[in-house]
């Protein structure tokens, strides 16, 4: 199995705005937050990446990724159902071949020169399956991630057998599904936002737009003059959590603790947690610190910043 292909999904209505923020990389040059995640999977061996958008934001994410952006496909997400129906969006774009999925308002930092999808990457090549990269996380945030249950690879301690995908499970659910004998009491693995998938997903997926079709028809018509679909306003549309729960049951499945760090620059003081996680990172780390010093030093002696 060889992975070339990436999906970036970047439609979420109220976050389309995020990866076309600017920050500073860690070789000290500005960039969107866009061109920072497509540079995570071209380190990782893709060749070709497909960027999921809201209709009407294929021009300014075309000048977000830059010089990149002769090597991107942009789709739109027509309609608004979902995460799981985002990544079905690019079912003819991967076409049958297994995919890198990466989400528009997460960054990634490792201290590993490749990166953090070059490892799921070589793991989903070597064993020849699907591999989503998890963390370690406290209870408390499991509001904000898919969680997954499972049990321990014998002789590894970092590779997990998913056997359950819950997306942002209440306390009650992680404590009677998703428990992996080993983590320490009160933390569950929770999604890094980095996954390689086989093409049983797209099929999962076409199964659960087809099921959405079919119960909730849409009165309303989009521009190319098909009928579109519906869900309820305050339903979560077609998640990815449940595919990959499907996923779990047909084929051999597995999640990796990653070595590198995730920032979500959707929550408060997100891009800027994940600006300073690259400065600290990168060739300014030195002087980006001794700036946080100075202005620690001043703020606790009462002295005016200068």
């Amino acid at each position: 199995m060889r992975v070339t292909k990436a999906v970036i999904t970047a439609a979420g209505r109220d976050q389309r705005a995020l990866p076309l923020q600017t920050l500073i990389d860690r070789d000290g040059t500005e960039k969107s937050v866009l061109c920072v995640i497509v540079e995570e999977a071209l380190r990782a061996g893709i060749e070709e990446i497909c960027v999921i958008v809201c209709p009407g934001d294929e021009t300014a994410y075309a000048a977000a990724a830059g010089e990149h952006s002769g090597r991107l496909t942009f789709l739109p997400q027509e309609e608004p159902l979902g995460h799981g129906h985002a990544v079905y969006c690019a079912r003819a774009f991967v076409d049958g071949e297994p995919f890198l999925h990466l989400v528009g308002d997460h960054l990634y930092v490792s201290a590993e020169r490749d990166g953090c999808a070059r490892q799921i990457v070589a793991l989903a090549e070597a064993e020849a399956c699907s591999v989503s990269a998890v963390q370690p996380s406290r209870e408390s945030l499991l509001p904000y991630y898919g969680t997954i249950g499972g049990r321990r690879v014998p002789g590894r301690q970092d590779l997990y057998i998913i056997e359950d995908v819950i997306e942002k499970p209440t306390p009650t659910e992680a404590e009677q599904r998703l428990i992996v004998p080993g983590l320490r009491a009160g933390h569950y693995l929770c999604f890094f936002g980095m996954h390689v998938l086989t093409p049983t997903v797209m099929d999962i997926l076409a199964q659960r737009v087809a099921d959405v079709a079919t119960a909730q028809p849409s009165p309303r018509t989009p521009s190319g003059g098909q009928g579109g679909l519906a869900v309820a306003p305050s339903a979560p549309g077609i998640t990815l959590a449940e595919a990959l729960a499907e996923l779990a049951t047909r084929e051999r499945y597995l999640a990796v603790e990653s070595t590198g760090m995730r920032y979500d620059v959707g929550v408060k003081y997100g891009l800027l947690i994940a600006q300073l996680a690259l400065a600290l990172s990168g060739r300014d780390r030195d002087e980006v610190l001794s700036r946080l010093v100075e202005m620690l030093a001043l703020r606790q002696l009462g002295a005016p910043e200068r």
